[in-house]
């Protein structure tokens, strides 16, 4: 069985962003050699997620707001502490 582990990483400028993975899944599938099978990918942050859905500008914006009235954006969130005494780097 051929099997393959990749990272990705992201640095987004902002406190929510939409990074389509897609070309980057599919030339990681390409590297492996995989021919057929399934392809896992976690979000392995808690304040990150992986969705599927269209790559379409009117569904995103309609995600976007949701989120916004879902979880708005406050910087006194008690989360953005722990970092400072974790010693991890935001």
């Amino acid at each position: 069985m051929k099997c393959l582990t990749e990272y990705l990483k992201f640095h987004t400028p902002s406190h929510r962003a939409y990074v389509n993975i897609t070309p980057q899944v599919e030339q990681i599938l390409g590297k492996s050699g995989v021919k057929e099978g399934m392809v896992l990918v976690s979000a392995m942050h808690i304040t990150a997620g992986v969705y599927v859905n269209d790559n379409e500008s009117g569904l995103i914006e309609d995600i976007d707001q949701w989120l916004e009235k879902l979880a708005p954006f406050r910087k006194d969130y008690k989360h953005h502490d722990t970092a400072k005494t974790t010693g991890i780097r935001t």
